[in-house]
């Protein structure tokens, strides 16, 4: 089983951040609800914001979180909502079993350093004709110290997507660059400015 990386306190207060980021989550849920099928799963829900949203289209959706912590806060959270079940998950996971319609994951990738296996064991859980949906933040030259700090292990480009996805055997449909606007201003209060812990 793989560690988890990073500060699980500053990971959570990013977390309970991004909660406020009304409008940018909900760009975020309706990029994925086309590909999710009717019994997808969500690798890394967090606090459980993006699952709550995607949970009222689908009859059946599965969150999952790696750190205890946020799991026991996960559960609490999701018990009023029946059609959510919420499991503990690490990637790589030796158990997958196809039974999902998609897997999605956003901002999880970066802090796992077996990506490839990873991206294998999403690929296990979902069922023939689904599919894997990723958001991963990108460039190595925006990598700041909130990255290090909330444990980003690497951040992507295409090429280095595309190569991670091909040696786990999975087939891309769409990988493209969102939100240019975000990383600028990112970059410039992390790597510039240094306005972020």
């Amino acid at each position: 089983m793989a560690d988890i990386t990073g500060d699980q306190r500053i990971q959570s207060e990013v977390l309970e951040g991004l909660a406020t980021a009304v409008n940018h989550r909900r760009w975020f849920v309706e990029l994925a609800l086309p590909y999710l099928g009717n019994n997808p799963i969500e690798i890394g829900s967090g606090l459980g914001d993006y699952a709550i949203e995607w949970a009222e289209h689908l009859p059946r959706f599965t969150a999952t979180e790696a750190d205890p912590d946020r799991l026991v806060l996960l559960k609490e959270r999701m018990a009023d909502h029946p059609n959510i079940d919420v499991r503990q998950m690490l990637l790589p996971a030796a158990d997958a079993n196809g039974e999902f319609s998609a897997a999605v994951s956003y901002n999880v990738l970066e802090h796992i350093e077996d990506h490839v296996g990873a991206l294998r064991s999403m690929a296990e859980l979902v069922r023939p004709g689904g599919r894997v949906i990723l958001i991963v933040p990108a460039f190595m030259f925006a990598m700041s110290q909130v990255d290090i700090a909330t444990g980003h292990i690497r951040r992507y480009t295409k090429k280095t997507m595309r190569a991670a996805m091909d040696e786990a055997g999975l087939k891309i449909e769409k990988l493209h660059y969102a939100n240019a606007l975000g990383l600028i201003g990112y970059y410039g209060a992390t790597s510039i400015f240094k306005l972020m812990p």
